[in-house]
């Protein structure tokens, strides 16, 4: 994958691959309860990944994996032309993988617990139950016209329904599309025309934070824009009436009507198991395809892996399911693993800011996976809030999404972990699918590195590259770090364009524009842009320092704290007049902000 797709992690990450840094604690097993797993060391496993793909990822896909009918063929790739392929000929259902196994073995093993917003109510639910459920969905689905390969969103906050909604859309070949549940009515249209959606599930209301979200209001509004949707299922998160129109049909009374039982449809590997739509350098957004072995294999390996997943295990994730992380270790990753995941519905500031520690001590969670967005948030409160909890259960902490600084990181290991849980800083996006980079798996006693992801996954094998697309080798070289192979996980294509997926993460990248903001009382710009050029080129690579720096006073960032890449790349590529969606920004007032400074630069002969 071209080394855009990386975006701004290489440093990091080539930090990591440098294989300097600290001692870290406890090494994770390798995948030991798999006996079909290719033998030996860590070093010559990875070497396997990289050299003989077949020769690794089969055995385990054919002993991690229920399947109706065994694949014929490993892979068949070609990054050329964007060709993805994994497990062909082979058909299973990723329902009856994530659920129907372990109902066999341990039917009231719990599968899900569900923090709710309210402080301390804690809902378990075991195997069988989410299995039954999942079952009266899908039959709910059935009988109100949803077939094999339509597609369903699903705009609801993280709870066992949407879980339930996700594995029901699995099981009868649907394509479900998650919709983060704090998206505009625009953005929720415009994500459910791009799919063309036949169902839409809801909840009357959502709660986070104390606070009532109005789903069904937003939902209604976006209807107006959506001629596809031909019935919305509604839950009840709350007992609070809402209009319902003719489209309307209350989920709760329907599913009651349903047997707890429905046959799993057998999906081939490639067939499509769900769309995850992420911002597009367009104004459009992406609907990235993720398909049902790979994608399940490497979710649950990765789990197991970087985690350090033991069975009876209690695996907290705290992301949304409208993410990819929520996907694969919320619920698919852990689910197929057979462990018990937390769904965390509030805010890590409610009702105070030891919700998080809390929670931790309550429900005795071992792997704790977080955003540095929260961490960088409960850094300002006093460690009181931490040190008051026992948090004595946990023994892997993980990082997920942008960078962490060395602050929050330093905060996490020494304050949240007390020095002695493994911390993974882990990288990968909606593309891969699954953690890509990350300091475990590794061979036992390997050093940790404090802010980087380290080390390749099994089946990951980066490059460094010039501009040209040539491979660069050696100790001293600055390039671009790209993917060179393809592994199970990995995104197929976008949704009905697939030459965009080839153009957007298989051609060369453009030169580089750094925007920054600077901190208060900061001296000479000037001399902070020379040495911002100087860092890069020293830490990351001499082919990464910006050709041009614009300082401005900051950035366009959604609710979430995602910087929107997008709109500042229309703005210096002079499509500014053509921004696309900009309805999930937090102040769309910075714009102007931009465009101002962007204007005072070009008159001073600074524009591209």
């Amino acid at each position: 994958m071209a080394a855009r797709c990386l975006g701004c992690g290489v440093g990091r990450l080539l930090g990591g691959l440098r294989g300097v840094g600290a001692r870290g604690p406890g090494v994770p097993r390798l995948w030991s309860s798999a006996p079909a797993a290719p033998p030996g060391s860590y070093q010559e496993r990875i070497a396997l990944a990289a050299r003989e793909p077949a020769a690794f990822w089969g055995p385990l896909a054919k002993d991690v994996l229920v399947w109706d009918t065994p694949y014929h063929t490993v892979s068949d790739c070609d990054f050329r032309s964007g060709k993805i392929g994994w497990f062909l000929g082979g058909q299973l259902n990723v329902s009856v993988n994530c659920l129907d196994q372990h109902v066999q073995k341990s039917p009231e093993s719990v599968a899900l617990i569900w923090e709710r917003d309210e402080p301390g109510t804690a809902v378990r639910i075991t195997y069988r139950e989410l299995l039954e459920t999942t079952c009266r969905l899908a039959n709910t689905l059935k009988r109100h016209g949803v077939c094999r390969g339509d597609r369903v969103a699903i705009y609801m906050p993280v709870s066992p329904m949407a879980v339930a909604a996700m594995l029901a859309c699995a099981r009868i070949g649907a394509v479900h599309t998650v919709i983060f549940a704090g998206f505009s009515a625009g953005s929720l249209a415009g994500r459910i025309n791009d799919a063309k959606c036949k169902v839409l599930i809801t909840f009357n209301q959502g709660l986070r934070g104390g606070r009532v979200v109005e789903l069904k209001r937003i939902v209604d509004e976006a209807m107006k824009l959506c001629p596809s949707i031909q019935h919305v299922l509604v839950a009840h998160r709350t007992d609070n009436k809402v209009p319902m129109g003719n489209l309307d049909i209350p989920l709760e009374q329907e599913m009651a009507k349903e047997e707890p039982v429905c046959a799993p449809e057998s999906m081939g590997s490639e067939d499509t198991l769900f769309l995850l739509y992420t911002s597009g350098s367009t104004g459009k957004p992406k609907g990235l395809v993720h398909t049902q072995a790979g994608y399940l294999l490497y979710a649950a390996l990765t789990h197991r892996l970087v985690f350090d997943y033991r069975p009876g295990d209690i695996f907290g994730c705290m992301a949304d399911i409208g993410w990819i992380t929520g996907h694969s270790y919320v619920v698919y990753g852990p689910l197929c693993n057979g462990a018990t995941s937390v769904l965390f519905e509030s805010t890590p500031v409610y009702p105070d800011a030891g919700r998080y520690w809390e929670t931790v001590q309550r429900l005795k969670i071992n792997q704790f996976y977080g955003a540095p967005t929260a961490f960088r948030l409960l850094l300002k409160y006093s460690d009181s809030w931490v040190k008051k909890y026992d948090r004595s259960s946990l023994r892997t902490l993980g990082s997920v999404g942008e960078p962490i600084n060395h602050e929050a990181w330093e905060w996490l290991h020494q304050v949240v972990g007390d020095g002695r849980c493994t911390l993974v800083d882990t990288w990968w996006q909606t593309e891969t699918g699954g953690i890509c980079i990350s300091p475990r798996p590794s061979e036992e006693g390997a050093n940790i590195l404090p802010c980087m992801a380290m080390r390749p996954l099994f089946g990951i094998v980066p490059v460094l590259m010039d501009e040209k697309g040539k491979v660069l080798e050696g100790g001293d070289v600055s390039g671009a770090l790209c993917l060179s192979q393809a592994w199970p996980g990995m995104a197929r294509t976008i949704y009905g364009d697939h030459q965009r997926f080839i153009d957007a993460y298989f051609k060369a990248f453009p030169a580089a524009f750094a925007f920054i903001v600077l901190k208060d009382g900061t001296g000479d710009v000037d001399v902070v842009v020379k040495e911002l050029r100087s860092v890069v080129a020293d830490k990351i690579a001499k082919y990464a320092v910006p050709d041009q720096v614009l300082v401005v006073k900051r950035l366009p960032k959604t609710r979430s704290g995602k910087v929107m890449r997008r709109l500042l790349r229309k703005i210096v590529t002079g499509e500014a007049q053509d921004l696309g969606d900009t309805t999930t920004l937090e102040d769309p007032s910075v714009i102007s902000e931009i465009l101002s400074a962007y204007q005072e630069y070009k008159d001073k002969g600074g524009a591209l």
